[in-house]
Order: C-alpha cells, then structure tokens, then sequence
C-alpha cells in the first residue's frame, strides 16, 4: 500500500506539473474573457479533503461575482440530494457555460494536486456543510485525497444521485491502484470533448 501511494502521488506531480504547463496558454484566453465583467479571473473556496483537513480549491470563475450569495436562494432547487447541484443554474455566466462544458474551469486544480491538496483521481472534494451532513457511511469519503476526477465523474457526473456516487466513491477507495487511476484519467480526457449524442462531462 506506502508504494502504491508513493506511485500515485509520481502520477499527481507529473500530471500536475505537465497539466499546468499545457493549460497556461488556454487559461490566458479563457482569463481575458472571464475579466470582461470586471470581476475575478479566479474562485477559491474552502473544501474538506482526507482526514478532514481544510484546504482552498481553486477554479477559474465561471459564476457572476455574487454568485455565494444567490447560491442560498438556490438550495431548496438543488437537483442532487446531500450536495447543492444544478443542471441549469442561473448564476453560470456565458463563457461559464462554455468552460463547465469541458471542465476548463478546473485547470487551476493542478496546482492543488501539486500542492498535496488533492489528488488527479479521487472522490469530489466537499464543502464544509455537506460533510456535517453526511451519513457515517460518506464520511470514508475522506480516507483519501479527493481528485480533480474520479469514478462517479467518468460514470455519469451529474447524472447519478448521492447515494449512487457514495457507491462509486467507495468502490474506487476500495480498490484504488495506480493503474486504475490512468484509466479514469483516459476516460475524462475523452469526456472533456463530448459528441453531441453523449452531452456534456
């Protein structure tokens, strides 16, 4: 188990290192369009990642600036029970809609996999108040490194309940290997350029 480990987090520094070099130019475009507002190119906000420790996830801006605000207004409307998620959500700004289309907001994550914050691969990393909501089951959620991607994104995203992606959360930990790691990486490369028939990732 310490060598699979040692062997994943090769594949995090790497990937983190190689996916920021690659993604400068793309996050310069994408920065120059999100500043036309006027407000932030970047979002941080607080997540909760292994053994329960706090760290700042960051992503490119994809909401109008008050969007925190709006967002308590939102949550009866969620479309997933046990986290706040919406299909449509009103506070997604144009270019927004484009960058959640193909998961560029999320680029700045490789810093936080740099950083030891996350991993490339792991379950979704949770806000403050969804885990002091979780069930003693979810909680095993936090035995790991949450990732950029992981499992539940490559098998529906959006699509599944809760339920289901605590299911598939568990199952990944339960059988976590650096092999199975490239292979959900594979996938949600080829999820990031979806075809019209299959929707977005």
């Amino acid at each position: 188990m310490r060598v699979q480990n040692i062997l994943i987090r090769i594949l995090d520094v790497i990937g983190s290192l190689f996916g920021l070099l690659v993604s400068l130019i793309p996050v310069i475009l994408i920065a120059i369009q999100v500043k036309k507002d006027g407000g932030p190119i970047f979002f941080k906000q607080e997540r909760i990642g292994k053994c329960g420790e706090s760290f700042m996830m960051w992503k490119i801006r994809s909401m109008v600036t008050n969007a925190e605000e709006i967002r308590q207004e939102l949550l009866e409307q969620s479309d997933v029970d046990g986290m706040f998620k919406m299909k449509e959500d009103p506070r997604v700004t144009k270019i927004g809609k484009f960058i959640r289309r193909h998961s560029l907001d999320e680029l700045p994550q490789f810093w936080n996999v740099l950083k030891g914050d996350m991993s490339l691969v792991g379950p979704r990393p949770a806000l403050r108040e969804e885990v002091e909501k979780y069930p003693k089951r979810a909680m095993l959620r936090l035995n790991v490194k949450p990732g950029i991607t992981g499992l539940w994104q490559v098998s529906g995203r959006s699509n599944v309940d809760f339920d289901t992606m605590i299911d598939l959360d568990l199952k990944y930990i339960a059988n976590q290997s650096l092999w199975g790691d490239i292979v959900i990486l594979c996938k949600t490369v080829l999820l990031m350029f979806p075809s019209e028939k299959t929707g977005a990732y």
